[in-house]
């Protein structure tokens, strides 16, 4: 076992200044909000106005969350032992309040199919690609992590995670609530919660951000590993899209495909245009970057 050297009682103290302990401080101060809390009583109301095959849209896009969100909840933990293996202290922190969000947001979704009275199977929604994502490799990629703590294996589960999942499914479904509910001003309860998740994301997303660069800078290598890797699940993105759409131009809420896919299109590009900032930065210059660089809402 290797000596153990206790930070916060060191000279070095806690790094007060850095991006993640940044972060940490923002997740305690605008993170803490209660899944129920949130008033359901209109959604109720307004589920019945649907009609089914809007019910259906509505029902798919919260099955493939309310799954993702399980997801990650459970494989989140052995990245956080990865990082604190390295005993990155501020890191960690961070990462103790990421995973008690993606817990309260797999709370949220569950209790919107609570009050709409959905409470039989769903998984019925998730197609062969969607299982390839969250049933192969999201839980491969963080699993590896338990046994392999390697810059690559680290990278790889943070591009995953962090850029793929969070940073352009997820975007994209708060894309399509907003674009279906939204613009209808139907389920405010839903809405309210997914204005919730979507701040919590951008932390854990500018987290991943942070983590991928500071790889980058460590390792400059690992810019073409990530880069190709976000162009190996680029297709999966794309036929996600169709599916959920049901071979259709136009959803039942007037939606246009196109539109959805150039969405999801821009966030792959806005994700790695960020990641290409790192190279040839110093690593102080990493650990100093504002929120608002990384996105952070």
């Amino acid at each position: 076992m290797e000596k153990r050297t206790i930070l916060t009682t060191s000279s070095r103290g806690l790094l007060e200044d850095s991006f993640p302990y940044r972060l940490y401080q923002k997740a305690k101060n605008v993170g803490v909000w209660n899944p129920a809390d949130i008033d359901l009583s209109q959604d109720t109301k307004d589920w019945q106005t649907l009609s089914e095959e809007q019910q259906n849209d509505i029902l798919r896009l919260i099955s493939l969350f309310q799954a993702g969100e399980e997801a990650v909840t459970l494989d989140l933990l052995p990245l956080i032992m990865a990082i604190a293996k390295e005993g990155r202290l501020e890191e960690e922190m961070f990462l103790t309040t990421f995973l008690f969000e993606e817990a309260k947001h797999t709370e949220f979704f569950r209790r919107v199919l609570n009050a709409i009275g959905e409470k039989g199977d769903l998984s019925h929604y998730h197609s062969d690609t969607y299982k390839t994502i969250f049933y192969e490799i999201l839980p491969t990629s963080m699993e590896r992590l338990v046994h392999d703590q390697s810059p690559e294996a680290i990278a790889e589960a943070s591009t995953v995670y962090n850029m793929f999942v969070e940073g352009v499914l997820a975007e994209t479904g708060y894309y399509s609530f907003y674009q279906s509910l939204g613009t209808l001003g139907l389920m405010p309860g839903l809405l309210k919660g997914i204005g919730y998740l979507k701040k919590d994301e951008s932390r854990h997303i500018g987290y991943g951000t942070f983590l991928l660069q500071r790889l980058i800078c460590e390792h400059p290598h690992l810019y073409d590993f990530i880069s190709s890797k976000i162009q190996e699940l680029t297709p999966l993105a794309i036929r996600l899209n169709q599916e959920g759409f049901e071979n259709r131009n136009v959803s039942t809420f007037g939606n246009r495909l196109e539109d959805t896919m150039n969405f999801t299109l821009k966030q792959l590009s806005i994700r790695m245009d960020i990641l290409s900032r790192a190279r040839g930065k110093k690593i102080e210059e990493i650990y100093k970057m504002t929120e608002s660089e990384l996105g952070v809402l």
